[in-house]
């Protein structure tokens, strides 16, 4: 519990699905004290998509039942973060309910295209890639921090321990990840002076239905089994096993929250030990 978070509003992009990161942060900050706003796509996904995207039903609960179970105000707003005119309507809805933003979340995002080397991918699907996980971080925090103006307020960006080390036949979304990073620390140098710090988080392997999927597809293209794919990927985390979205969602809050006041600039890892950089 972060009792500074009572009180103050967030949004959490990709926060519609309970099997998520996004979820378990808004969940977290709910907790908290503070009031969400869910947003994701709040469509069904097209046919060629595998991964199911959150239904504008589905965000409508879990507004619901967070408002129930922790007494904030909560908001459902669906929203293509890969269109700036859909995101400046979201804007709009949120100035009509309130006043100002203290936390963005952006934690939106997909893989498209894979299993694949960069000789052999779609570029369609390498562009969509890295526009989701991305251009988006731009659009959103463009359009949301003059909704922080004033007060002092948190950005925390959802990396990857891909952007740091490089995962084989999944190229566009590890640059788009590494883009995120640095997305992040020029972000932190530029409104650091208006008192609103940047950080991400960079999750390794973490239970959700992305983790799942893609260990479906290794899994196929390797010719083995999922629970053998998953017991080799523990194999490489020093702690022995995969992370859940809980673990992603308690250091998301606490560098959203007065608990990590003096960090800014920093994309920490969240991943068993994985990654160990200097």
């Amino acid at each position: 519990m972060h009792e500074d978070l009572k009180g103050k509003t967030a949004i959490v992009t990709g926060s519609g699905k309970k099997t998520g990161i996004g979820y378990a942060i808004a969940e977290k900050l709910a907790s908290s004290g503070c009031n969400v706003i869910i947003a994701d796509l709040g469509k069904p996904p097209a046919p060629e998509e595998s991964l199911k995207s959150a239904t504008g039903e589905e965000m409508e609960e879990i507004a619901a039942g967070l408002a129930k179970a922790y007494g904030v105000r909560t908001l459902a707003v669906a929203v293509d973060i890969t269109d700036s005119n859909a995101i400046g309507a979201m804007v709009a809805i949120i100035k009509g309910a309130f006043d100002h933003i203290d936390i963005l979340i952006n934690n939106a995002g997909a893989s498209f295209g894979v299993p694949n080397t960069v000789l052999s991918y779609d570029e369609a699907a390498w562009i969509k890639t890295v526009d989701v996980n991305l251009f988006s971080v731009f659009r959103i925090s463009r359009a949301i921090i003059p909704l922080m103006a004033g007060k002092p307020a948190a950005i925390v960006n959802t990396a990857s321990r891909a952007g740091k080390v490089p995962p084989i036949f999944n190229s566009a979304y590890a640059v788009a990840k590494a883009g995120v990073i640095m997305l992040t620390k020029t972000m932190a140098r530029e409104l650091g002076g208006a008192g609103i710090r940047v950080n991400a988080i960079c999750p390794g392997q973490i239970a959700t239905d992305l983790e799942k999927w893609r260990f479906g597809l290794e899994a196929s293209f390797f010719g083995t089994t999922i629970e053998e794919r998953e017991k080799e990927m523990c194999k490489t985390i020093p702690l022995g096993y995969i992370g859940l979205p809980r673990d992603a969602a308690d250091l998301a809050v606490f560098l959203a929250s007065d608990a990590s006041r003096y960090l800014t600039g920093q994309a920490v890892n969240i991943d068993g030990g994985q990654c160990m950089e200097l």
